[in-house]
């Protein structure tokens, strides 16, 4: 089973999450072991636990940018993949994701089928 971290400090944005992935239709992203932390510090303590096999990064977070934990991330021995999720949506805000380490981007809003897809390519 892959285990997925979500970095998200919004509540409501956690929620959908957990919803798009319970009725998603690939059995590798419906059965994903779900962990969420709502700040930076939370996201840390929850790597330093347990491995993940993609982090879902939210870039704009109470204490900090998530475009740091990417950073850390990518220099991490077994690094998982980041995906970030922002609505953070313009040209040098994309390249700044990239360059920190994200692996994919995805803006807010996103659609569902979007998430469950890039999920499932980066779980598979």
């Amino acid at each position: 089973m892959s285990r997925v971290l979500l970095v998200e400090d919004e509540e409501l944005n956690r929620v959908l999450v957990r919803a798009i992935i319970s009725r998603a239709e690939p059995p590798a992203v419906r059965g994903l072991d779900l962990l969420e932390a709502g700040s930076l510090a939370d996201a840390r303590d929850a790597l330093a636990a347990e491995p993940v096999d993609v982090v879902l990064l939210d870039v704009n977070l109470p204490d900090g940018n998530g475009l740091e934990l990417a950073a850390e991330l990518a220099e991490a021995p077994a690094r998982p993949t980041v995906i970030a999720l922002t609505a953070s949506v313009l040209p040098h805000e994309r390249a700044a994701a990239m360059a920190a380490g994200c692996d994919a981007f995805l803006d807010k809003p996103y659609a569902a089928a979007d998430l469950v897809t890039i999920l499932a390519t980066h779980l598979s």
